[in-house]
């Protein structure tokens, strides 16, 4: 959704707005700034984890509980269920499901385990994205919200396919709401970059992103194979080059279908009107699209 001008935005009874950018960059904590009792908060991951994986993930924790005696006994009778606790701000369950490659014996995924859970995800992420323009619909109809905010994933620009004029993601969010696209600036980088070396979580790759990356680690680390990779070791060492190709695609969607802020005017926003400026402020510096 493209505006030929911020007023144009600001008449909208109905505001819609997509946040798109790296995982870490701060879309969340944009999204919270927003009162909750107008603005209705779509998030990609929650929508994922409950219902496009839910079953996977279940399965997953189902078959870690089976290993253990006690726990498979209690299962097998049905004298317990497990269900998972996923919140927009707790989604620890479909990190856990995703996973990190790697030895098993250190947590990892053998490597054709790891690549279905990432194609799993792939098309769970574009399912939940097509369901964006369905919940506008429902935010207004049915729960009475004024506005409503999409919080993307961070691998939103790896789904996309630029190439093909009938994606069904691209058109689905630049007609439904306004794409904003938050930049990280190298500050943010290096940030982002520090924390997946303290705190390695799982990531989606693309597989033609993903296998050159790894022929190029066990080249490095003179490993025999996948089996012997160290899982945090390699989310760490692959990150800055997962930042460097992200980047561009990143703006290249903004540039087609939406608009760019930096991390640091984000970080300004602090309520409803903040965010309005900021919005219209990337309006206004844009170039002129047809």
């Amino acid at each position: 959704m493209l505006f030929a001008a911020p007023e144009d935005y600001l008449r909208q009874p109905h505001k819609a707005v997509t946040l798109l950018g790296m995982s870490g960059v701060g879309k969340t904590t944009l999204a919270a700034r927003l009162p909750t009792d107008r603005w209705f908060h779509y998030s990609g991951d929650y929508r994922i984890g409950t219902k496009y994986l839910a079953e996977p993930i279940l399965d997953n924790i189902k078959e870690q509980a089976m290993s253990v005696p006690f726990l498979r006994d209690l299962l097998r009778s049905d004298s317990i269920y497990i269900c998972s606790n996923i919140t927009i701000n707790n989604l620890e369950p479909v990190s856990a499901f995703l996973g990190k490659l790697g030895d098993p014996d250190r947590g990892g995924l053998p490597v054709q385990e790891f690549k279905r859970r990432q194609r799993l995800h792939r098309k769970a992420e574009i399912l939940a994205m097509r369901d964006v323009e369905e919940f506008i619909g429902k935010a207004q109809r049915i729960y009475g919200y004024d506005h409503f905010i999409n919080d993307a994933g961070g691998s939103l620009c790896e789904i996309v396919d630029f190439d093909n004029p009938d994606d069904s993601v691209i058109p689905v969010l630049s007609r439904s709401t306004l794409v904003l696209y938050i930049q990280a600036t190298p500050q943010h980088e290096a940030m982002l970059c520090e924390r997946a070396k303290t705190n390695p979580k799982p990531l989606f790759y693309r597989e033609d992103f993903l296998d050159p990356q790894i022929a190029a680690y066990l080249a490095e680390k003179r490993l025999q194979g996948t089996g012997q990779i160290d899982p945090d070791d390699f989310v760490a060492w692959i990150f800055p080059h997962l930042i460097r190709h992200r980047l561009p695609r990143y703006q290249m969607m903004a540039d087609r279908c939406g608009y760019t802020v930096t991390a640091d005017e984000v970080m300004a926003v602090r309520n409803e009107q903040d965010f309005d400026a900021l919005v219209c402020a990337a309006i206004a510096r844009a170039p002129r699209r047809a």
